[in-house]
């Protein structure tokens, strides 16, 4: 079976899901996009990898696994999300030490925030974008209806995975260097569902 190479195109808020948010990858050579639900944490972790700016003052668990891993010479050299099995993706990380490659079992979420911290690239199996590739809104090729597209978005989300925090602050009511101060508090206080948000207004605004 042929891989076929994605990126990951943003992070939303899940509409199928309460509480969970929609991680869409999409082919590098084409323009379907795999849309996987996933938990907050796991969001939250994606989500710092990609933003640059955002420095946790202790390690996320990701970071964690990314220092162990350096400390033993350990290596990710790509993720494989190779099962699509009653709506859940399964994906393996593949690993080498010592010219010795290992493949080891992982939910799709973590492993591909651990290929964001090991600049890892991501796979999938042509058959599986097949099945679960669709085209979102906008794009120029037509793709299923709306309603098949959201029953196809789903992954192995856990009820403890989806807990959010209630946040009643109106953010785009504060001017842009108030956000960046909330910001940097949020991120010192460990609050990362509070920075996430933040930083979503932030990025609106550019």
């Amino acid at each position: 079976m042929s891989l076929v190479r994605l990126n990951i195109k943003g992070i939303s808020y899940s509409q199928t899901q309460n509480g969970a948010y929609a991680l869409i990858l999409s082919e590098v050579d084409g323009e379907r996009k795999l849309p996987i639900v996933i938990g907050a944490f796991e969001a939250q972790s994606i989500a710092i990898a990609l933003e640059k700016e955002i420095k946790p003052p202790r390690p996320l668990t990701h970071d964690l696994f990314k220092n162990f891993a350096d400390r033993f010479d350990i290596i990710v050299k790509q993720v494989i999300i190779h099962k699509l099995v009653d709506g859940v993706f399964y994906s393996s990380l593949i690993c080498e030490r010592d010219k010795i490659e290992e493949i080891i079992d992982a939910r799709t979420s973590d492993a591909i925030a651990l290929a964001l911290r090991f600049d890892a690239p991501i796979f999938t199996y042509k058959n599986i974008l097949d099945k679960a590739g669709i085209y979102l809104k906008g794009d120029e090729s037509s793709g299923p209806p709306e309603k098949e597209q959201e029953e196809i978005i789903s992954e192995e989300v856990l009820p403890d995975d989806i807990s959010m925090k209630s946040d009643s602050t109106d953010y785009k009511k504060l001017s842009l260097d108030e956000l960046k101060t909330l910001l940097s508090q949020a991120v010192n206080n460990e609050d990362y569902e509070k920075a996430a948000r933040i930083r979503d207004e932030i990025s609106k605004r550019k």
